[in-house]
Order: structure tokens, then sequence, then C-alpha cells
């Protein structure tokens, strides 16, 4: 389809940004990695060129583009496009937000890996905030994100402040997606892992058992 694309316009057209970037999703799902990149940065080339930079696409490249450096390891690249991609979502939507919430939950995880757990919890916070005014207390986003705040305070050698949000978290997915859920899982191997931490091996036994 991309050649076909490029056979019938000329010059830089959306509908060739709008393949590549399909083209670069498809190859980041099959972890083709340097064939995703080439995509969609052909792809943010040409919406830069056609839109300027406060296009919703450009910001979904940037993103996409993140998630593809952070998969590969590259902390810093992704936290320079996830930087790049909140600052287009808020010019173009303002806070309060979907895209906004997200981009700070991704800036969030992507400083926890730096190892700088302040800022990482400052963003989880706003994404936090964010996602509540948004959809209520409760929904899988924020209780996805109170699991991201959950592993921070664990981080920070705070295990009953990590263990109560990581609760906090559970109960709202069971509430939400159901108990037998994957992400339900997860959280009851979350917080099993936290009671093994703090030496209440018949409670992380209990989660384990139940996830």
């Amino acid at each position: 389809k991309l050649e076909r694309e490029r056979g019938r316009v000329e010059g830089e057209d959306p509908a060739i940004g709008s393949a590549c970037f399909k083209l670069g999703n498809l190859y980041f799902q099959q972890d083709r990695f340097e064939e995703a990149e080439e995509r969609y940065e052909e792809a943010l080339r040409i919406f830069l060129a056609v839109e300027g930079e406060g296009s919703e696409y450009v910001a979904g490249l940037c993103a996409n583009l993140g998630k593809l450096y952070d998969t590969q390891g590259r902390v810093d690249d992704g936290l320079r496009m996830q930087k790049r991609a909140l600052r287009v979502y808020r010019r173009v939507h303002g806070d309060g937000h979907e895209s906004v919430a997200g981009a700070l939950k991704c800036i969030g995880n992507l400083l926890q890996r730096k190892g700088e757990l302040e800022r990482a919890m400052g963003k989880f916070g706003e994404a936090h905030a964010m996602y509540v005014g948004l959809h209520g207390e409760d929904h899988e986003n924020v209780a996805k994100v109170l699991g991201n705040m959950a592993n921070v305070l664990n981080f920070q050698g705070k295990g009953a402040e990590a263990l109560a949000m990581q609760q906090k978290a559970l109960d709202i997915k069971r509430r939400t997606l159901g108990s037998d859920s994957d992400d339900v899982a997860i959280s009851l191997l979350n917080l099993g892992a936290l009671y093994r931490g703090q030496g209440m091996l018949e409670d992380a036994l209990a989660m384990y058992e139940e996830g």
C-alpha cells in the first residue's frame, strides 16, 4: 500500500505519512524495531512539513518513537520524544485530556528507569489527578497509574505506603475489569512481591496463589 501511495502522489502527502505511520506500528508489533523507526521518522518528516509541529499526528509519532526507544533501552531518547509529545498534546488539547495524561505516565515510567524517583512520582501524580478528573476514581487507567506510584514508593523504601496503594489499584481493577482480568492477576503478583518484601510471607503466598 505504501508503494502504491508513493506512485499516486508527488511531494509530501499526508496519505504517505499515514501509510508510514501504520506500517511503523505493524513493524513495532513484530519487534522489527529498525524498520519501525525508519517508517515513523518518514511519517514524522511528512507531517511536520504538511501540518507543522502542532499536529496531533506529530504528537502520536513522537509518543510511538518514545515507546520504541524505551523498548530498545534508549531511555534518554525515549524521554526526549515523550516530552515533545506532551508539549504538542498540551498545545492541541490543553490539560485534562486522555493523551496528555498518557504522555505524563510514559514520562514517569522513563524517569523511574533513570532512577529519578521524585520526578517520576510527580509525573504519575499529575497523570493520576487528570485521569480521576476525566473518569472518576473507578477506572482502569486510574488503577494503572496507582500501580506505577506504588512501584516508586517501594523503590523509595516506603513499603507500607506501597502496599496500601497497590491494594487500592487492585480493588479498582476488580470493580472495573472483573476478577478474571489479566490486569487483576498482575496486580495480585505485584502485591505478593510487596508482601514478601515486607516479610509477610503468608500474605504473599495468598496473593501468588490467587494470581
